[in-house]
């Protein structure tokens, strides 16, 4: 399967319930055997939030389209970029500015923040906020517990850690949720354009909510310092972790073999 450049899925947006009711949450703790119960407060309360339609990437982004983004914009290539803009594990298993060849049409990791910013910029787009990316991860289903809805998550249906992979496979490698977007669960966690804030759902605005306030119209994105939201769970995590409303965040320097991301575009 070759992925392409524009292989977006069209959302309609709208009103939808973001979280997890506060009197869910030690059910949910034991259900999934959760040492901790703070591991699941930021995702509460649940509230409603509406989001404009917008287009959103099929698939998480590949190395092969990564690629094309280093031939264009030499800046950003292992052995140009800024020490400030990764934690020195930058695309570290690729052969220096070129990815393995059987790694094609796997998701890109061992990517920053930064990067992936400047990526979504370079084909015009941007990386999702928390709220589209929770409402995109429904597949257009209420509350549903996963992207495919509440049955219990098993290897037939994600790349986690019962899969037994131990390391992203190629995208679109599992069944698409509602939407016709894959991975959405597993694979890789997915990078959003929020600041971390785990008590932001009590006082979140309704609209469009972004966690910072900023679609970064500018070049501000390189000033960040502050962790940033990730979404969506990876081919080494938990079924807590694949849950549309679970939250998490990453450093924006951090640059691992677990997180990667997808892109989007407004229709405004």
């Amino acid at each position: 399967m070759q992925v392409t450049a524009w292989d977006m899925v069209l959302l309609p947006g709208g009103l939808f319930e973001m979280g997890t009711p506060v009197e869910e949450l030690e059910r949910l703790q034991r259900e999934f055997a959760v040492r901790h119960l703070d591991l699941l407060t930021p995702e509460s309360p649940r509230h409603w939030v509406f989001v404009d339609p917008l287009y959103m990437d099929r698939y998480e982004v590949t190395n092969a389209q990564f690629r094309s983004f280093l031939e264009e914009c030499p800046e950003w290539r292992p052995d140009r970029i800024g020490s400030r803009y990764h934690n020195g594990n930058y695309l570290k298993h690729w052969n220096g500015s070129d990815c393995p060849s059987h790694l094609a049409n796997h998701p890109v990791v061992f990517v920053s923040w930064y990067v992936a910013m400047a990526y979504s910029r370079w084909v015009g787009e941007r990386l999702p906020t928390e709220a589209e990316w929770e409402y995109a991860a429904s597949g257009g289903l209420a509350n549903p517990m996963f992207p495919w809805g509440d049955e219990t998550a098993d290897p037939s249906r994600a790349n986690y850690r019962t899969s037994g992979n131990g390391a992203p496979v190629a995208v679109g490698s599992y069944p698409p949720n509602g939407y016709g977007l894959y991975d959405m669960a597993g694979n890789v966690w997915e990078f959003c354009l929020d600041e971390w804030q785990e008590s932001y759902y009590a006082s979140n605005p309704r609209d469009n909510p972004v966690a910072g306030g900023s679609l970064f119209p500018g070049e501000e994105f390189r000033q960040v310092k502050t962790r940033q939201v990730i979404r969506g769970g990876s081919w080494g995590g938990a079924p807590l972790h694949l849950r549309v409303a679970y939250r998490d965040s990453h450093p924006p320097e951090g640059a691992g073999d677990h997180v990667g991301f997808r892109c989007v575009k407004s229709l405004r």
